[in-house]
């Protein structure tokens, strides 16, 4: 549904997107990770066709976003990181305005803003306007100009922003909704709601992509190793020799920073599994197995790993800001 194959763009000397490719397949939601600078906001503008990459090529739903941008536009709804509302018009005034720039047929006008009001629950904010709304509110009726044409494609920028805890649980539950029907690019700083909502995630740092998998793919593959944390009811030392004896296992480590606990993370070869052996050598010995689960890297510390890492000499500078001639497309009336 998206192909990005070889995308550079470069503000003069300054590389800001250096040779990314990825692919999103069609009712995919895929995450779209990266630090401050990273090169995230330039690479969602170049989905959106909104600026022009340096070299490469995208596609949406088959359409080039550069040779025919009306019909890649059209496919696409796209959320910027700050809502392009109108101040003046009220909820329904802006939604309806949306709806015919973009196309929506006269007589589906009605039914299109009100079923996008309602699933994003904006629908009792109708007769507000803009301009009155809370930051969540916008947040949300930005979301539903994304959605207003019924697009093939999501771009979306920070789209839980400003929410309440009950707005982001809400939201999510929505862009998890509209997985199948709809090709969703999620960009985010929120970590936890990546590994709720998104299938397969993308992490560029210094522009460019360096790590593409699913969530709990790239946690398995930078763990390198089983983990397991386990607690003990017997004297520190012991346990650790006794369990650092056992075949397979290749370290015993403390877990926890309290004398005495008798917590231990324990590694093993990666693939084979030393439970059954564990609990043995603890119950043989009269100890009490308090606990015993395996250990999993969180996706913060996926993201911090990937990110941290020293990449070649050559790597390009931080992402700039856009030249000034450039307007804001947060600030513009969206396009069809």
């Amino acid at each position: 549904m998206i192909e990005v194959q070889h995308v550079t763009k470069r503000y003069g000397r300054v590389t800001a997107v250096d040779d990314v490719s990825f692919r999103v397949e069609p009712g995919e939601i895929l995450g779209f990770l990266g630090p401050n600078g990273a090169g995230k906001t330039t690479t969602m503008r170049i989905l959106t066709g909104y600026m022009p990459a340096s070299e490469g090529r995208v596609t949406v739903a088959g359409y080039d976003v550069f040779t025919h941008p009306i019909e890649a536009k059209r496919r696409t709804g796209y959320l910027p990181e700050t809502p392009p509302v109108y101040p003046d018009m009220t909820v329904r005034e802006y939604l309806d305005f949306v709806a015919r720039i973009k196309g929506v047929p006269g007589g589906e006008r009605k039914s299109r803003v009100d079923t996008v009001m309602k699933r994003t629950f904006v629908a009792d904010m109708a007769s507000r306007h803009c301009g009155k709304l809370s930051k969540g509110y916008r947040q949300r009726v930005g979301l539903a100009q994304a959605l207003i044409h019924n697009p093939d494609v999501l771009i979306l920028d920070e789209p839980t922003a400003g929410l309440d805890p009950k707005q982001i649980i809400e939201t999510r539950d929505l862009i998890r909704g509209l997985a199948g029907d709809h090709t969703i690019v999620l960009s985010t700083h929120i970590l936890p709601e990546v590994s709720q909502t998104c299938q397969r995630v993308v992490i560029i740092n210094k522009g460019r992509v360096v790590a593409v998998d699913t969530p709990d793919n790239l946690i398995a593959r930078l763990r390198g190793a089983e983990t397991l944390y386990v607690q003990v009811d017997a004297a520190g030392d012991d346990a650790a020799a006794a369990l650092g004896a056992i075949p397979g296992v290749t370290r015993v480590g403390p877990a926890d920073q309290r004398p005495g606990s008798g917590a231990f993370e324990v590694e093993s070869e990666r693939g084979r599994d030393v439970r059954r052996e564990l609990a043995h050598a603890i119950v043989t010995r009269g100890w009490g197995l308090l606990e015993l689960r395996p250990m999993r890297m969180s996706l913060e510390e996926v993201f911090l790993q990937v990110t941290t890492d020293e990449l070649p000499s050559d790597a390009p500078p931080a992402e700039p800001a856009p030249p000034e001639d450039a307007a804001h497309v947060e600030g513009e009336a969206p396009r069809a």
